[in-house]
């Protein structure tokens, strides 16, 4: 997980967010967040004023990953329907569930302007990205105009993000797996619908 070139704050804020994803900011104390790192107190109060300002810089670095690697497959080659298609079937840890959707159900995060803003904007982020392929793929004939890109686009967030939950309930990822198998058969090409 870390590296002897690693920094100690880059050590803090790749702990933090570990430590996030698995217990939440409630459950992650400043304690656990410097034995993980193997950091000392004066350390993380060194390059950090405390907990909320270090685990600010986890949430922001999760984002920008959950970003990157969401442009990577919607930004990338193939049709309209490819990318979604892209984006929906990539690898994930489905059990653990979405590192940042996961935040929006941790009381501190989402009461806080602060802590809540980088999983807003991330969200939003996303959904608009993919009502963008989705419009493009109306615009060239691919799916339906009758779709509205904006409510596919929350279709497919609300897809992922509910299949995570439903993954983490049942111990499988049966129901994700369905879940998007089920999207991705009402996406099809108006002709592939056909056939």
């Amino acid at each position: 997980m870390y590296t002897a070139s690693m920094s100690t704050s880059e050590r803090l804020i790749e702990a933090t967010r570990e430590l996030l994803w698995e217990r939440g900011y409630v459950g992650t104390s400043p304690k656990a967040i410097q034995q993980q790192a193997g950091a000392g107190q004066g350390s993380m109060y060194h390059h950090f004023s405390g907990k909320p300002d270090l685990a600010l810089a986890a949430i922001r670095r999760t984002a920008d990953d959950m970003r990157a690697a969401a442009e990577t497959v919607l930004g990338g080659p193939g049709t309209a329907h490819e990318r979604i298609a892209a984006y929906l079937l990539r690898e994930r840890d489905v059990l653990r569930g979405c590192p940042v959707g996961r935040l929006t159900m941790d009381p501190d995060v989402v009461a806080g302007d602060a802590l809540r803003a980088p999983v807003d904007e991330t969200l939003a982020w996303l959904r608009g990205r993919l009502a963008a392929v989705v419009d493009e793929g109306r615009e060239s004939g691919e799916l339906s105009a009758a779709l509205v890109p904006s409510e596919v686009a929350a279709t497919i967030v609300a897809t992922v993000q509910g299949g995570y939950v439903l993954a983490r309930a049942s111990g499988s990822t049966a129901p994700f797996d369905a879940g998007v198998r089920g999207l991705l058969a009402l996406l099809a090409p108006p002709s592939a619908q056909r056939s």
